[in-house]
């Protein structure tokens, strides 16, 4: 029965992130270019701009900056470091240039997703608290009739958010790089559960379920406080690390550039021949690229909504730069230190593959360069725990109608989850968190194509009127 079960949802699974999903997320993306005229670009140093100037006036929870951190916790995790490295085994090193594309389109979905999450946003009289996302812009965008579609979203979106990404996969993720840091060989076992554990393992799930406990009870502020400190430290110090490994292989990074861009066309001699090869990179690159930086599957929004600003257009600004740095920085890291060490080709899976890059490529012992990605990990996948109880949260709330109570009871199963994390291993959990992730996606894509307009008029609408700020100002200033 647990084998049919297991088939069953893995079916589903491979049906749901299919091909279609993957596409309509990327039509999305492309359509919403075509009618913002390639905003994402054009405007991308006003977006980096407004990302660390932070708006004095305005209402929400937190600053801009907060709701960017709280947004990038749930997206910058193992999927930044994991997650590129299995797709350019799987896809080639021209997995990362079709990464690139599926950034490029999603920083626009990013943007209309920040814009829209404040301009139908809403404040709680009772709690205060700002009320805002996917939900909340089906229903006061698209039409109370469609309320249904945003509890749709809020229902999958909860899921997600206990089930897997936020709690098993996270927590395997930590307590994995710990035990295999500190206790490779297996030495010091404890059986439970009907498996052998490390001690290692078991001492950092519980100082982990301590440490998510002590942030998520204390609400969005403590988290968007915590991400604040964590999420910009440790990408810098990841980002430092692989910019030290292109440094050092500096005459290695313009053939690893050509790898790229030949492997992404099929020009490079492959296996299925070329045509095989480029739907091959195409597929693996752009469907991680979406999984990276969650544009189009509506978590981010969750968090913009909080944000403390008076324009809707800013704040989408700064939420697109999320997609910026999560996909063409990090990710653009991670992928380009695997591609200049060869790493990639040379047997070893998931993790394995950046651990090895890091022991080539850093000018530093093998068991440093080790314990300053397992570092990473950590807490990658500490503040994507922390994001995700946020998104969870707001989606219970929403679903119950504001009943405080019921987000109450689900932030304690939150921490229950974590603390149950290191010992989650069925199959079926996996594929059920898979598929609740793919679910949230469509409601939210509808809601986009159908307020698009909205989004756009918002855009002209803002930048014509800083135009006419900026030359009233000027002509001042010549007066």
């Amino acid at each position: 029965m647990l084998q049919f079960l297991n088939t069953a949802l893995k079916a589903i699974d491979d049906l749901v992130w299919g091909v279609p999903l993957i596409v309509l997320i990327l039509a999305t993306g492309i359509y919403l270019t075509v009618r913002l005229k390639g905003m994402q670009i054009r405007k991308l140093p006003a977006a980096l701009r407004y990302m660390v100037q932070n708006e004095e006036e305005g209402s929400g929870e937190v600053t801009s900056f907060g709701a960017l951190c709280t947004a990038m916790s749930a997206t910058i995790g193992t999927g930044n470091i994991v997650g590129v490295a299995t797709a350019i085994v799987a896809g080639g090193p021209g997995a990362l240039f079709w990464m690139w594309i599926a950034a490029l389109f999603g920083m626009a979905t990013k943007y209309a997703e920040g814009v829209l999450a404040i301009c139908y946003r809403s404040v709680d009289k009772e709690t205060g608290h700002v009320l805002g996302g996917p939900f909340y812009y089906i229903e006061n965008g698209m039409g109370k009739k469609w309320r249904w579609l945003g509890k749709i979203f809020a229902f999958f979106g909860a899921g997600v958010g206990l089930l897997g990404i936020g709690t098993f996969t996270q927590v395997n993720g930590i307590t994995s790089a710990v035990g295999d840091f500190f206790d490779s060989q297996k030495a010091c076992t404890v059986a439970l559960f009907g498996r052998e554990y490390t001690v290692a393992v078991l001492i950092a799930g519980l100082i982990l379920t301590i440490c998510v406990a002590l942030v998520v009870l204390g609400g969005l502020e403590r988290i968007a406080t915590v991400s604040q400190i964590i999420v910009p430290f440790m990408a810098v110090f990841y980002v430092a690390a692989c910019i030290t490994i292109l440094c050092v292989n500096a005459q290695r990074v313009p053939m690893a550039f050509k790898m790229i861009l030949e492997s992404a066309f099929g020009l490079r001699p492959a296996a299925g021949g070329a045509l095989g090869s480029i739907l091959l990179a195409m597929q693996k690159g752009i469907a991680r690229g979406i999984f990276s930086n969650e544009a189009g599957l509506g978590s981010a929004p969750i968090a913009a909504a909080a944000a403390r600003t008076r324009e809707p257009v800013r704040q989408g600004l700064v939420s697109m730069t999320g997609t910026f740095i999560d996909t063409i920085i990090i990710c653009t890291m991670t992928g380009l230190s695997i591609v200049i060490t060869e790493t990639w080709n040379t047997g070893l899976e998931g993790v394995a593959i950046t651990t090895a890059a890091f022991q080539k490529g850093l000018p530093f012992p093998a068991q440093f360069a080790s314990f300053a990605l397992m570092l990473c990990l950590v807490f990658f996948a500490f503040t994507t725990i922390l994001g995700w109880d946020y998104y969870g949260e707001r989606c219970l709330e929403y679903l119950f109608n504001r009943n405080m109570t019921a987000v109450k009871t689900y932030r304690w199963l939150y921490i229950i989850c974590v603390f149950f994390g290191p010992y989650m291993t069925v199959a079926a959990v996996w594929n059920i968190a898979d598929i609740f992730n793919a679910l949230m996606a469509f409601p939210n894509l509808i809601a986009l194509l159908a307020l698009s307009g909205v989004v756009v008029k918002e855009t002209m609408d803002f930048f014509k009127k800083h135009k006419i700020t900026n030359k009233i100002n000027k002509e001042r200033i010549l007066s």
